[in-house]
């Protein structure tokens, strides 16, 4: 099944990354736990089975008495040394997706630095709202008593390493795969020590402020959530630095966790008892366009829903717009707009049927698709989509081919882009009258929000506006899209760069020719450029990463050809760099070959790399990243605003209108 929407893959993870863990109902606690639904999410390039957990890294025991704010104890779950320079504490939970995720970043972690480099620690925190996580977990602490980490981990990937959904069934098999014998597991839990350990864990969590999983403590530096693995490098590679001047300062290997943990360590800022979280009461610019829509254009509320059909949540949230909808009659409407994450294969070929069923059958055919797609509980089959067709009263054959070659994927697509331009990074989300709710909220949330908003309509009509004209009138208001920006300093004149020395947008990059979405950004700031010709001028940054041992080389002799032959040498040599097979492409030998093929003089050449002549500048504009707040690669400054990763070109586009409309 293709998924269009993939691109937007990366916002999510960046927004979409944990389940929260009550009392926390705050914008991005209801994020975490109204739109966190168990998704099954593929995990791909872990090993797995009983070897897999050795592959993974080493499995080593804690060191006694390692304390600090996150103590580190014999009786947690370890992968790596006990003398690794960075460790990483995981909170995470059993039934939780994004945990799930965040298994294979650190899986990749262990691959990228090994064992005596990073350690991974495991520490319970399974949520209450997951049935059937504080059982998992009590069951991996019981494995652990019996087998140590090896056991433990085996059971972790076994748990993590499949689609299914986490049940009784799924832990007793998990718990053979690691090494027990049937009973082995309830027997050791009924002594009373695996609940004890999970208790502490969750003790430990509360103090420490965690709120959410997964959480993750890198050397006592907090990392939420189900984070891209460029902001696990970048993290890492700062602590890198830290622990070997630790180190060299005379720490004792063994007690370097613990002085690193206590300096790095932040305590949570507590509110009080009866601090409520703060409210977004900013009104949104939400156009309605021609959107599906359920109910009256002269409603006094306007609710538009950004919701995917493979959502358990958007179901629930379904059964609540309907109350909504018997409350308040013809005085609110709703508006659907198709948001189908990337990780939901049926998502957009249901929305796809939506639309086809609204272009056959009108209002009345989508929202009658609507009401079968939704009550199929985010559980699809092969056969659905016809059968939901076939109740709909479509012509089955032509909606199916229809949807197979995405008639209406541009409709899909611009929902997503606004969904995008608003922050709406998980489903569902909602604007009430452009006042935000996010998550499968209560009824009570929405007449709070409702009622409010029928006192300033009413106040509206009160002075002659026409009831066809109020949300056009409220909607004058609404802030548009906010965009971050960041402080920079002008590029240099003599840094290399391509495109108009005037031109009225300059886009200016931190990358690294090591980094696999510095490769694949290319091609997008390719077609950027080509979208707005002779506008925008490219200035290149390096900011090779630490846990990119070629990059910097690399970045050297790119250097060194903008030395020897200008602008024109760069690019030729950026170009082979990115464009090389794998990292062998990046070795010594291979540089030197580039070198040669573009002209280079070899000898100069070969003296800048051994002299690591360009080592200064490469170090300058590395630091400039990390101070503007772009510390991964690829980073992005255009005009002044701030785009980080290989964003797909539609949001590159809407920064680059902005940023032209504001130059004139």
């Amino acid at each position: 099944m293709r998924r269009p929407l993939l691109r937007r893959a990366v916002l999510l993870v960046a927004l979409l990354t944990g389940c929260a863990a009550p009392p926390a109902p705050s914008v991005t606690a209801a994020r975490g736990a109204g739109v966190a639904p168990p998704y099954e999410v593929p995990l791909a390039g872990e090993a797995r089975g009983p070897e897999g957990a050795a592959q993974a890294g080493s499995l080593v025991a804690a060191a006694p008495g390692e304390g600090g704010p996150i103590p580190v104890t014999t009786a947690d779950p370890v992968r790596g040394s006990a003398t690794a320079l960075v460790t990483i504490v995981e909170f995470a939970d059993f039934q939780c997706p994004f945990c799930q995720r965040a298994a294979a970043t650190m899986s990749e972690l262990m691959r990228q630095y090994g064992p005596d480099q990073l350690r991974v620690v495991w520490k319970h925190y399974p949520l209450p709202f997951h049935a059937e996580a504080r059982p998992a977990a009590e069951a991996g602490a019981a494995l652990f008593e019996r087998g140590g980490s090896p056991w433990f981990w085996r059971y972790h990937d076994a748990l993590f390493g499949t689609t299914r959904a986490l049940s009784r069934e799924l832990v007793d098999a998990a718990a053979e795969t690691a090494g027990a014998a049937p009973g082995d597991v309830q027997r050791a839990i009924q002594r009373g020590g695996a609940a004890s350990k999970v208790a502490a864990d969750l003790a430990l969590a509360s103090s420490i402020g965690v709120s959410s999983a997964p959480a993750f403590y890198i050397n006592g530096v907090l990392v939420g959530g189900a984070q891209p693995i460029d902001v696990f490098r970048a993290v890492i590679d700062a602590q890198l630095q830290r622990a070997r001047a630790a180190l060299a300062a005379g720490t004792p290997p063994l007690r370097l966790y613990a002085q690193l943990a206590a300096q790095g360590y932040a305590a949570p800022r507590r509110e009080a008892p009866s601090g409520e979280p703060e409210e977004d009461l900013r009104v949104y610019r939400v156009p309605v366009d021609a959107s599906p829509m359920l109910g009256k254009p002269t409603a006094q509320v306007t609710i538009v829903e950004f919701a995917d059909f493979q959502c358990p949540y958007c179901f629930r949230a379904e059964e609540t717009l309907q109350q909504v909808r018997a409350k308040y009659g013809d005085k609110v409407r709703v508006v659907w707009k198709n948001e189908p994450l990337p990780f939901h294969k049926w998502a957009e070929p249901a929305a796809e049927l939506a639309l086809e069923a609204r272009a056959q059958k009108g209002e009345a055919g989508f929202w009658a698709a609507h009401a079968l797609l939704l009550a199929q509980r985010s559980t699809f089959r092969d056969g659905d989509l016809e059968s939901i067709a076939k109740a709909v009263g479509l012509d089955v054959d032509a909606t199916m081919l229809h949807v197979g070659k995405h008639r209406h994927q541009q409709a899909i697509d611009d929902d997503a882009d606004l969904a995008d331009d608003l922050d709406a990074t998980g489903t569902p989300t909602f604007f009430v009258n452009g006042r935000k709710l996010v998550g499968a909220q209560p009824l009570d949330a929405f007449v709070s929000v409702i009622d409010e908003q029928l006192a300033a309509t009413q106040a509206l009509l009160g002075r002659g506006v026409p009831p066809a004209k109020l949300y056009e009138t409220l909607q004058k208001s609404a802030v548009g899209p906010v965009l971050e920006r960041v402080s920079v300093p002008p590029p240099s004149p003599t840094a290399p760069s391509r495109g108009p020395r005037d031109a009225r947008v300059v886009v200016q990059m931190w990358s690294d020719f090591q980094c696999p979405f510095c490769k694949r950004v290319e091609p997008t700031l390719a077609e950027l450029d080509a979208v707005f010709p002779g506008k925008l001028r490219f200035v290149w940054h390096n900011h090779p990463l630490a846990s990119h041992p070629l990059a910097e080389p690399a970045a050297e002799a790119a250097m060194e050809a903008h030395a020897q032959k200008g602008d024109a040498g760069f690019w030729r040599m950026h170009d082979l760099l990115l464009q090389s097979p794998g990292s062998g492409g990046l070795e010594r030998p291979a540089l030197e070959q580039y070198a040669s093929s573009i002209g280079l003089d070899l000898g100069r050449f070969r003296a800048a790399l051994d002299g690591s002549v360009h080592h200064a500048g490469i170090e300058a504009d590395a630091r400039a990243a990390v101070a503007a707040g772009l510390p991964g690669t690829p980073g992005f400054a255009i005009n002044g605003y701030k785009v980080s990763g290989a964003q797909p070109l539609t949001k590159l586009k809407k920064v680059v209108r902005r940023a032209l409309a504001e130059a004139r």
